[in-house]
């Protein structure tokens, strides 16, 4: 907006706290090259508008606001002279984006000294060239700095990832190993069972049986019942007392391997009912052979399946073959993550999944989201391990109103009040050297606030730390990424720096929902 152009004085801007060292020369220019502008109550200029101007008040009231997702929030408010916003990054040129990164309006009549944009970048250049070379060094080594530890902490976190999986995978692999090296025993075993059944004094009728018996007692390994522990003890215990009663050698050996498979006492009576007395013997050790067999087949077909969940795990972590833009039921996303960082959670963490299943999917850049998760996983993760005790990760879902909120809460130490406004800033860390980069929540904070639209905020206590994300279930128009990018100046004065931190922190009103467990 435009306010009405007024004289300019070069004593007044000389009373500014900006331009008090200035030469009657250099302040002759200023107000040859710029204007005083009186603006009413209302909008000087939008955030995201080309930045032409350079404001600096002389006196009434300035408000500041940032679009945080669909909202407005204020950043900064002050009635101070000489607070100055707008295009304070003129002196950068066309390298940077040059539009407003906040928007600004006036709660009363407000008189601005206003420089256009390219006067103040040429005299940016000109009266302060060494200030202007160590902001451009600050502006873009910042810019570098973030982009190059931030390749490096995804790289990091990826070979942490690449380590969890190969762990995972290891355990289900060697187990097919070995069940398939004692199945090949088991095969041999039987063949030569098979040759000495061949052998024996069975008829056909006895033969016709028997396979009879091996065919059922296969289809009961299938349908085996779990029994606990104290159950199992007791049946072995039976089945050994029978074996041993029908004169069997070393039934105590094979009894547990029957037990596994979900046969009794009344099954071993059918099986002595149906061969001859003197078979008996051969009878079971056939039938042990085809339960270990049918046993290793299903500890292959387990450990099989589990691999396969892991690829299909990891697969839906990295999003491979997937639109970066598309609906996605959130509870996939969490659950993948939680698997793939399943080696780093470790047994002394129990997880807690209270999701809401009736809330709709999302649109979203799942791959992006996940990376919020891994990072809000792994502080948990981190805080809890540091008490030295068990802890509990709980991760909750449920819909509120047009959102959907996301929780993460850990039974850690909690997050210390005078740094709680700090922990989304970039480079900030409480970690030790070494082990953190500070840029794991900022870069949280660029993916949902920035490009969801929506907004990640904590609340803390020790004992409860709750990491809240909440985003939009209606469909936005994809946003460009800025995961990536660094941060640039809100345009404020040193002041709105702290305001606006803590703006992102500002809690939003959570209203109690009765959750599913699942």
């Amino acid at each position: 907006m435009s306010g009405q152009v007024m004289p300019c004085g070069p004593q007044e801007i000389a009373s500014l706290f900006l331009f008090e060292k200035l030469s009657p020369e250099q302040l002759g220019r200023l107000c040859a090259e710029g204007r005083i502008e009186r603006f009413e109550a209302g909008p000087v200029y939008a955030e995201g508008d080309p930045a032409t101007c350079f404001y600096v008040m002389i006196e009434g009231t300035v408000v500041l606001s940032r679009r945080v997702g669909g909202d407005e929030v204020e950043v900064g408010r002050t009635s101070q002279r000489g607070v100055y916003a707008g295009a304070m990054q003129a002196y950068l040129g066309d390298r940077v984006p040059q539009t407003y990164n906040n928007s600004m309006r006036v709660t009363e009549r407000t008189r601005f000294f206003v420089l256009p944009a390219q006067s103040f970048a040429a005299v940016m250049r000109e009266w302060f060239p060494m200030a202007a070379h160590l902001l451009e060094g600050l502006f873009f080594g910042s810019r570098s700095t973030q982009q190059a530890i931030g390749q490096r902490e995804r790289l990091l976190a990826l070979g942490s990832l690449s380590a969890g999986l190969t762990h995972e995978l290891n355990n289900p692999a060697a187990a097919a190993v070995r069940a398939t090296a004692a199945l090949r025993e088991r095969v041999g075993k039987m063949r030569h069972k098979l040759a000495h059944i061949a052998q024996g004094n069975y008829s056909r009728e006895a033969l016709a049986d028997l396979i009879e018996i091996q065919e059922r007692t296969a289809e009961r390994v299938a349908k085996a019942p779990s029994l606990s522990p104290l159950e199992a003890s007791d049946r072995e215990d039976e089945l050994a007392d029978w074996l041993e009663d029908h004169g069997i050698a070393e039934g105590w050996r094979v009894a547990p391997t029957f037990v596994q498979a979900g046969l009794d006492a009344d099954w071993l009576e059918h099986v002595a009912a149906t061969v001859a007395e003197d078979l008996l013997p051969g009878a079971v050790g056939w039938l042990n052979y085809t339960v270990e067999t049918e046993l290793l087949l299903d500890e292959i077909a387990d450990s099989t399946t589990r691999v396969s969940h892991l690829v299909d795990a990891a697969k839906q972590y990295s999003q491979l073959d997937r639109a970066p833009y598309r609906v996605v039921d959130v509870h996939e996303l969490l659950d993948s993550t939680l698997l793939m960082l399943s080696g780093k959670i470790g047994p002394r963490i129990r997880v807690v999944k209270e999701y809401d299943r009736s809330v709709p999917d999302v649109p979203a850049y799942p791959a992006e989201l996940n990376q919020v998760w891994t990072n809000l996983i792994d502080n948990a993760v981190f805080a809890i391990a540091g008490t030295g005790r068990e802890g509990t990760l709980t991760v909750r879902t449920v819909r509120q109103g047009d959102r959907l909120l996301v929780e993460f809460r850990d039974t850690g130490p909690g997050i210390p009040a005078d740094i709680r406004s700090r922990i989304f800033d970039p480079f900030f860390t409480t970690k030790p050297v070494g082990e953190g980069t500070g840029l794991g929540l900022d870069i949280s904070w660029r993916i949902v606030v920035d490009k969801h639209h929506g907004s990640l905020q904590v609340e803390s206590a020790p004992g409860d730390t709750r990491f809240q994300v909440l985003l939009p279930l209606t469909a936005q128009e994809p946003d460009y990424d800025t995961a990536t990018e660094t941060a640039t100046e809100t345009g404020t004065d040193p002041a709105g720096t702290d305001a606006e931190a803590d703006a992102r922190t500002a809690a939003e009103s959570v209203p109690e929902t009765t959750e599913e467990p699942v």
